[in-house]
């Protein structure tokens, strides 16, 4: 079962030639292509199947500072605003409100990070509430417990993951661009080195400028290109019920259990970092920078099985330009559920938030989240290839700082002043080694 997801119509003709062509139709080449649109740069937008239809309709749909790695956390903040600005500029509507997240625990050196994490924001201007016993149970009332503590992000927020990407699509093709579902881009062409076209399976498009935002498949992508781009992902089951139960946060994250309100008064439920690692070539292949990040999480993820053999992202294969690619045989990832997970799932969130045993599963499904060994993203000019752009390895964060990263991606190519400092995501960090290393606040 797919996550919901709105359809929306794409651009009747491919364009022969463009100043820039955005391949992979999630949130941050969505965000990208707008705000190139706006600017007056002829965009074209490619995506193999639906806009959205990957991880960025099958998330929670947070928009939050709270916890960001330092490195993300300015980023974050640029995006918030940019949320709200977007509606603002377009009359569309992402579902974005800044509902603020709470956060429940009875972990004492849980509590205690969450404080050293807001003592850092202090310093960045980031305003976070640590909650007294009494708060965080006032707060989490629904769940009927004492809580040790929490705490309460106000100005964080959620957009609707069912909506919020394709109604910026449709933004893109307002201002100007072009976007183009179901048309897999096979590969570049170069000339002297630099980008000079995409080959897509509809045809060629002309162009200097390419940026390869395509999620969990963007290392398969690079590597026809010669480029290693150490990537894995791992498959997060989730589930949604229909609407019903009344009196619940907007959005509340708990150790056993997290929640967030749907766009049609449904939640979301699940547990925050459980996964399956299922493996494949490319998980074997940059194994080795990885073990640190999953020996961290090694309460948290499980073994998979041969699922992600079968959607074909995670191939170290080659494919010819005139053949059908894997992405046209995979038009969208959509990975079955761990029943298990969503089973164990269920039984926490009506324990933990009785309301919810009133309402039935409406949803089930799966997705694969990408990361880089480090959890932050790759963002910048791949020096290899003048030209090509890498917007990838996103780490489960990419929904929230999607518009952020994409008016980042749009000042880089425009020559404007970035919105954010890029120096952080630059691909080239993750030839140094430093696998694993964590922000220090």
């Amino acid at each position: 079962m797919s996550a919901p997801l709105l359809h929306i119509e794409s651009s009747p003709f491919l364009p022969g030639e463009a100043d820039v062509v955005v391949i992979g139709g999630g949130v941050v080449g969505v965000f990208t292509s707008y705000y190139l649109a706006r600017r007056g740069v002829k965009v074209a937008l490619l995506e193999k199947g639906r806009v959205g239809a990957e991880q960025s309709s099958r998330n929670w749909g947070w928009c939050r500072q709270q916890n960001r790695d330092a490195r993300e956390l300015p980023i974050a903040t640029k995006s918030l605003d940019l949320w709200e600005r977007f509606a603002e500029e377009t009359g569309e509507d992402t579902g974005f409100r800044r509902c603020g997240l709470l956060y429940l625990s009875n972990d004492e050196a849980e509590l205690a990070g969450w404080a050293k994490w807001r003592d850092f924001a202090r310093t960045v201007g980031v305003t976070t509430h640590m909650l007294s016993a009494e708060e965080a149970s006032e707060r989490g009332k629904a769940t009927g417990r004492k809580w040790k503590g929490g705490v309460f992000s106000p100005t964080d927020g959620t957009a609707d993951p069912s909506k919020a990407v394709p109604v910026a699509a449709r933004a893109i093709m307002a201002a100007g661009g072009t976007v183009h579902q179901h048309c897999a881009a096979r590969g570049l062409e170069l000339s002297a080195g630099r980008v000079s076209g995409v080959v897509t399976e509809a045809g060629t498009i002309r162009t200097k400028t390419v940026v390869m935002a395509g999620g969990a498949w963007a290392s398969s992508f690079c590597n026809q290109l010669g480029i290693r781009f150490p990537q894995a992902s791992v498959r997060q089951s989730i589930l949604a019920v229909a609407p019903g139960a009344a009196g619940l946060p907007d959005a509340l994250h708990t150790a056993p259990v997290s929640l967030t309100r749907r766009g049609n008064g449904g939640y979301t439920l699940a547990i925050s970092g459980r996964a399956r690692v299922d493996p494949t070539p490319q998980q074997f292949r940059f194994g080795r920078q990885f073990l640190p990040m999953f020996v961290r999480r090694w309460r948290s993820l499980a073994p998979g099985a041969f699922e992600g053999l079968r959607q074909g992202h995670e191939s170290l294969a080659k494919w010819a330009l005139d053949e059908v690619t894997p992405m046209e045989l995979n038009r969208t990832l959509n990975p079955r559920p761990d029943m298990r997970q969503i089973r164990l799932t269920h039984r926490r969130a009506c324990e933990l938030l009785p309301e919810l045993r009133r309402v039935a599963i409406s949803n089930v499904w799966a997705g694969y989240i990408d990361s880089t060994p480090d959890g932050v993203p790759a963002i910048g000019e791949v020096e290899a290839i003048p030209g090509f752009i890498l917007a990838a390895g996103f780490s489960g964060h990419g929904f929230g700082i999607g518009p952020g990263a994409g008016h980042m991606i749009a000042d880089i190519i425009t020559g404007r002043a970035p919105i954010v400092d890029p120096r952080a995501y630059r691909p080239e960090r993750l030839k140094t080694g430093a696998w694993g290393k964590v922000a220090e606040f």
